[in-house]
């Protein structure tokens, strides 16, 4: 930190209880020594120590007296405050700029003090501007009001600080928020150095009773029973979306029948079905703008949810009949997955790596593109979760996530290089607590001392979006694409699963449903055939020369494989013993194939077993093309139309041998 060129003198006094003659001669000191002297302060000092011969009892006064002392008297009392523990009162300290403390802190025990608290927080990552105007605001307040060093601050030290910045908003109705940031920015600090032993909130979840206080009391502490016994088993997130939700329908039932005193009396007629017919009017707190269907399910099945629990768990609060249905719920539209184009999702790339205005949080957004992260799981992601597996590369642990399941994604150099880069600026600290579990981490994504936050990265994508001239974006369309990307690349079901995270086929087959191969090629090939069908008749002269009976034309069999050979062909294929056999996905495996191999009344000679090892070899290569393909129930017909052939190949050798 740079001060002033000030040479303070080592004779300074500070011990407790000198008189008002020895703190005159030690300002008048402190003056000389810095320049300052002159006739106007050496009186306003005299005036002030003749009526105040132990200045702490200037301290008593009411604060417009003490702040009605005049510009000549200020120093003094900086000087008495940062020299000689002269505790002015937090009332005081948050009327007073101290735009001199930077100046006058040279030489002082406050020094020493203060420049530890700098240092620590140019490690953690804040700016100079930052520094110096959280420490001139907080920390040089506190330790000046408590007479205490750094290491001796307390979280109450930090509690009291806030609450007089509450009292003096009440007092003069202006909101202080610089004060309360700098308090947040403090309590970081502290918390890297060891003083303190949790980091300031930042968000989260409001507590119950704050929350649901526009419900009539009865109802409140029903619904709060409930949430209380959902943390049990839900994770906290969970249950904070749900008492939102469920604060929505003690809100509406307190407006239409506040004289309603358990959920118990809850009746379809008079509550319900008035509910459900709000909703349609219903506008977000955020937006003005009406619920999406969307939110209005999510709605309807908390409150299901809310009443099937309290009935299936016996409460007596639970209504004594049913009183929400099946079709009660809104139907959600089938939608496909929002990913970005390939031409977007460049665009936006560039923008995050040229013209980044936080570059943790654009290196965030482009390994969350990389990988398909979630956002939950992206920012949980932890300083370890790179693993070097011999022989198979660099892999991303991913940590539980939306469905309580852990995975490991597989790296390549640019995303290993992004990794090593977040390493190097992120900011280095103490572990923090993890919001999920009752331990502490070293998190990837740490900024300024605190978690990157989901606001932070958004932020971030909404200025990239800006730049690459896309529409709004959501991070969540980023895990879209990156799974888009593989399915048009061919990636298996299981495979793609796996990569995402997916507990269940269905899961990922959306985003199979963008872009089916299959369906293209069949599409395609069906055209073909149309519009053969379609052509106009080949003249005598011109007659195909490929003809079947009848003089119908017969396809070649490349038509039928779109060019390709077909075992390779996205088709559900079966090999016959004197031929195959072709068929759509859409019409599903045929009942009839291979009926002769597996018919115990099926014989085969010597003469067949060229016939029957050929048709064993294309047996394998069509279960490894299904497998491939992620069609289980086909690779295990196929193996055992294999195992099959190995017993007849079998028996048919003993037999000639």
């Amino acid at each position: 930190m740079q001060h002033a060129n000030v040479s303070a003198p080592s004779s300074i006094d500070t011990r407790p209880g000198l008189s008002g003659e020895d703190l005159l001669a030690a300002y008048l000191t402190r003056l000389a020594a810095t320049g300052r002297g002159n006739v106007v302060y050496e009186r306003a000092a005299r005036n002030f120590f003749r009526t105040w011969p132990n200045p702490q009892a200037w301290a008593a006064q009411p604060l417009t007296d003490r702040l009605a002392a005049d510009n000549q008297t200020r120093p003094v009392i900086t000087f008495l405050m940062l020299h000689h523990g002269f505790r002015p009162g937090y009332d005081y300290l948050l009327e007073r700029k101290l735009s001199s403390v930077w100046r006058e802190i040279d030489g002082s025990p406050l020094e020493t003090e203060i420049d530890r608290f700098l240092t620590a927080s140019e490690n953690l990552g804040f700016s100079m501007r930052v520094r110096l105007a959280t420490g001139s605001q907080v920390p040089i307040r506190l330790l000046i009001q408590t007479g205490r060093g750094i290491a001796d601050l307390a979280q109450s030290d930090l509690d009291e600080f806030a609450a007089a910045c509450h009292e003096r908003t009440q007092r003069t109705g202006i909101n202080h928020p610089h004060y309360l940031a700098a308090i947040s920015n403090t309590q970081t600090v502290l918390f890297h150095l060891g003083i303190v032993n949790s980091l300031p909130r930042c968000g989260g979840p409001i507590p119950f009773q704050e929350r649901l206080a526009q419900v009539t009391a009865p109802l409140r502490e029903e619904i709060i029973g409930y949430l209380e016994r959902k943390k049990a088993t839900c994770q906290t997130k969970t249950v904070s979306v749900l008492a939102t939700r469920l604060k929505h329908f003690g809100v509406f039932l307190a407006t239409i029948d506040p004289d309603l005193s358990s959920i118990a009396g809850l009746d379809r007629r008079r509550h319900i079905e008035p509910w459900l017919s709000s909703l349609l009017d219903t506008v977000s707190d955020k937006d003005g703008q009406p619920i999406s269907i969307g939110d209005r399910n999510r709605r309807v099945v908390a409150v299901t949810t809310f009443l099937t629990d309290i009935t299936e768990w016996g409460w007596d609060v639970a209504p004594a009949r049913k009183v929400i249905f099946r079709d009660d719920i809104p139907k959600l539209p089938q939608v496909l997955p929002r990913y970005l184009p390939i031409d977007a999702d460049r665009r936006l790339q560039e923008a995050l790596t040229d013209h980044p205005t936080n570059e943790l949080a654009a290196l965030a957004l482009r390994v969350q593109r990389a990988c398909g992260l979630r956002i939950g799981e992206l920012l949980d992601l932890e300083l370890d979760c790179v693993h070097e597996i011999d022989g198979n590369g660099a892999w991303l642990k991913i940590p539980l996530g939306k469905m309580a399941t852990e995975r490991m994604v597989p790296l390549d150099v640019e995303t290993l290089d992004l990794i090593d880069r977040i390493t190097q600026i992120r900011s280095h600290g103490r572990p923090l607590p993890h919001p999920r579990y009752r331990r502490s981490a070293q998190f990837l994504f740490t900024y300024l001392g605190r978690r990157l936050t989901q606001q932070g990265v958004r932020a971030e994508l909404d200025h990239a979006a800006d730049i690459a001239g896309l529409e709004h974006v959501t991070s969540h369309q980023l895990r879209h694409t990156y799974a888009t990307a593989l399915v048009n690349a061919g990636v298996s079901l299981q495979a793609l699963m796996a990569l995402l995270g997916h507990v269940s086929a269905e899961m990922s087959l959306r985003y199979g449903r963008l872009f089916d191969s299959t369906v293209r090629e069949e599409y395609e090939r069906a055209l073909d055939l149309a519009k053969q069908q379609t052509a106009p008749q080949a003249t005598p002269n011109t007659a195909p020369s490929n003809t079947g009976p009848g003089g119908r034309t017969q396809l070649p069999l490349t038509d039928i494989t779109g060019g390709q050979d077909w075992k390779d062909t996205p088709l559900l294929k079966s090999r016959m013993a004197g031929g195959f056999c072709l068929r759509a996905p859409a019409q599903g495996a045929c009942p009839y194939a291979n009926i002769c191999e597996h018919c115990p009344s099926y014989r085969a000679d010597a003469s067949s077993l060229p016939i029957l090892a050929a048709q064993r070899v294309d047996a394998e290569a069509l279960a490894r093309d299904a497998e491939d393909r992620g069609w289980i129930d086909e690779a295990d017909r196929h193996h055992k139309l294999i195992s099959r052939l190995d017993a007849l190949m079998a028996n048919t050798q003993a037999t000639a041998g």
